[in-house]
């Protein structure tokens, strides 16, 4: 097959959908030619471009267009909205002179599934809209994009792009439900979670870095570690109003990472001594991050299930801890996490709810411990390897259904 995938980010943009992007192309590339458009690197680059209308990389079966949008740092949103415009206006003309049997859309822009779904129907060929993050319900639910008119004509082409793609890739069965809330076949959809690379039979874990755990854990005797993007979506107030119920008890909630909320929600934080916030650690160093919580938090704001489904919940069963999912009952990672075993569910609107199940958690180390092998017994079932191949199978299928 001939695949064209269309997406902002592709490294060496260092941003998840990049990595994810890159990940399936690799798979993909195994059997077939893949054509991928992208822009210009700006989210946290590895590497930089100068400016052309295109430039081109190619390697084996890949072939990498990088079109000539602005590369503005992802920091300041307005200029981050002129390299989605940029990007869109350069990528449409390029893409439809691209021969092809099937085109992937992602959600690098937000918007980009229904620039993906004009532009398969133009070219005539089958579409797999592979949803990373569900706009403009995240826009709208986050409070970026307020309520009125724009949200509006946004959902009605996402919902006209939903009914053209021949097929739908999601991250989990909250964000099946939720499509299928708009009115879209069932039929259509299909799960491809992000999963986790899992050792193989004879290798080792990698060496801890004892330092690297230390600065987490500190002088706590139980920390709950939020490792990843602080953005809209998580239940942020909740999680500090717990932490200030728990601050004579000795439990450590820990913020590893960045995002838009940082800032606001280490302010918020301040004269709350057991909440810790610290900057990213080097990819390298993943492993011990995960390793130096006693738990994981993950969190999601009532209104938002479905909408965005954090991916580092595989990483974190891989490494064998449990998981504290501060989340609707309707998320993807509070269903598995009451089916097999590996986590507690608490509301996001009930903090002191929230701080009694911590406590409780806290003082039973044995429940701790098996929520932990519950966790390593998991990861399996979600090898990103495995994964991927599903992804292979769809695209295959989808072509050949096309063709027939």
């Amino acid at each position: 097959m001939k695949i064209l995938l269309l997406n902002l980010y592709y490294p060496p943009d260092t941003s998840a959908t990049a990595k994810m992007a890159q990940a399936v192309v690799d798979t993909l590339c195994k059997k077939h030619e893949v054509t991928v458009v992208c822009g210009r690197p700006s989210y946290d680059p590895t590497g930089r471009r100068a400016w052309r209308p295109w430039q081109t990389e190619r390697s084996g079966n890949l072939n990498v267009i990088r079109v000539g949008s602005t590369a503005f740092p992802r920091f300041d949103m307005k200029k981050r909205v002129l390299n989605y415009l940029s990007y869109v206006l350069f990528s449409l003309p390029r893409a439809l002179l691209i021969d092809c049997d099937t085109v992937i859309g992602m959600t690098d822009p937000p918007f980009e599934g229904i620039v993906g779904a004009f532009i398969a129907m133009l070219k005539g060929k089958p579409y797999i809209y592979n949803i990373r993050d569900m706009y403009p319900d995240m826009a709208v639910g986050g409070s970026i994009v307020a309520p009125g008119l724009l949200a509006r004509i946004w959902e009605k082409l996402h919902r006209w792009a939903l009914r053209r793609a021949t097929c739908l890739v999601v991250l989990g069965e909250d964000m099946k439900n939720r499509i299928v809330a708009k009115g879209i076949d069932a039929a259509k959809l299909a799960i491809v979670r992000d999963g986790a690379d899992i050792l193989g039979t004879g290798e080792t874990s990698p060496e801890l870095d004892e330092a690297v755990i230390r600065e987490i854990r500190g002088e706590f005797s139980f920390v709950l570690l939020h490792a990843g993007n602080v953005g809209f979506y998580g239940a942020w107030s909740t999680l500090l109003a717990a932490a200030k119920e728990l601050s004579a008890e000795n439990v450590g909630f820990v913020f590893v990472g960045e995002g838009a909320q940082r800032d606001a929600l280490a302010f918020e934080a301040g004269g709350i001594a057991n909440a810790k916030f610290l900057p990213f650690f080097p990819g390298n160093k993943v492993p011990s991050v995960l390793a130096a919580a006693d738990a994981h938090l993950i969190t999601i704001k009532r209104g938002l299930e479905g909408v965005v489904v954090p991916s580092k919940m595989y990483g974190i069963l891989a490494a064998g801890k449990p998981i504290v999912a501060v989340t609707p009952s309707e998320t993807d990672v509070a269903m598995l996490a009451a089916k097999l075993g590996f986590g507690i569910v608490a509301d996001p609107d009930r903090p002191a709810q929230l701080a009694e199940q911590i406590r409780v958690l806290a003082a039973d180390r044995a429940h701790v411990n098996a929520m932990g092998l519950a966790a390593k017994a998991a990861a399996p079932d979600f090898d990103r390897a495995k994964e991927l191949e599903k992804f292979v199978g769809i695209a295959e299928r989808t072509v050949a259904l096309w063709k027939n």
